[in-house]
């Protein structure tokens, strides 16, 4: 059982988290955030100990064992732009992958546009959703999942997933990692809106796919080519037959 009164001595923010919602079950934490009314201040933090629907990129599901995981959704109301959104789901994955190796001494990759890995298998991921009036986006909300103390994973699976309890050998406390990940998160939103360029340089820094040859799964089918680069906005510029192109959404491996 999640201990709320340990988590919120660890929890150190002036906005994140300071309104959070702890929930045995739920549909979906994002989902939840979403569609409510009632819970609209900006930085509300829902924390489920299990999701019935819970949910990744593309509509699929996250399955995540109770109790044992993270799997929670953080609420922004305030102004943002649309050419911050993708910035602030790198933004999201590295403060993860920093969280996870500040804590645990693991060594973390983050592999476009969300995922973060440990020994090449996946450990976390985001989802970010947003809510608009017309051109005006009215609620972000991001997802995280993140495999904490699950010891086994049955199933099949694009990327092999692991839990920080299996790589780091320990039982891992939930509460000091959830207020590990939000004390950052209140640290570094403001770089993403601010100063996109550093959170692209870390993100990059913890990549090592850049000029290597991958797969891209998206909308339109399969290609492949090379990862050169992300743009300004974080969007992958992906090299095909001597012609780049942006790509915003798909999945991402190397080629095999």
């Amino acid at each position: 059982m999640f201990n709320i009164e340990k988590f919120d001595i660890k929890l150190d923010t002036e906005v994140i988290g300071r309104n959070f919602i702890y929930m045995e079950e739920v549909d979906s934490t994002n989902t939840f955030l979403l569609g409510s009314a009632k819970f609209n201040q900006n930085g509300t933090v829902v924390l489920a100990e299990e999701q019935l629907k819970g949910k990744g990129r593309l509509d699929r599901s996250w399955l995540s064992n109770a109790d044992q995981n993270l799997t929670f959704s953080i609420l922004l109301t305030e102004k943002i732009k649309p050419n911050r959104l993708n910035i602030i789901n790198l933004g999201t994955s590295l403060i993860v992958a920093q969280s996870i190796e500040n804590l645990y001494q693991l060594k973390v990759n983050l592999k476009w546009p969300n995922d973060v890995l440990v020994a090449d298998k996946k450990i976390a991921g985001i989802l970010l959703e947003t809510t608009s009036m017309g051109s005006k986006i009215e609620k972000v909300v991001i997802g995280i999942g993140i495999n904490v103390n699950q010891p086994n994973f049955p199933g099949k699976y694009l990327t092999p997933p692991t839990s920080i309890r299996r790589e780091f050998k320990e039982a891992v406390d939930r509460e000091r990692l959830l207020s590990e990940i939000l004390n950052n998160f209140d640290e570094i939103l403001p770089i993403c809106i601010k100063e996109p360029d550093k959170i692209l340089e870390d993100w990059k820094s913890r990549c090592n796919m850049f000029g290597e040859k991958i797969k891209v799964e998206d909308e339109t089918g399969t290609r492949f080519g090379i990862f050169e680069d992300l743009d300004k906005e974080g969007h992958l510029i992906f090299k095909i037959d001597g012609n780049t192109e942006k790509i915003h959404f798909g999945d991402v491996s190397l080629r095999q």
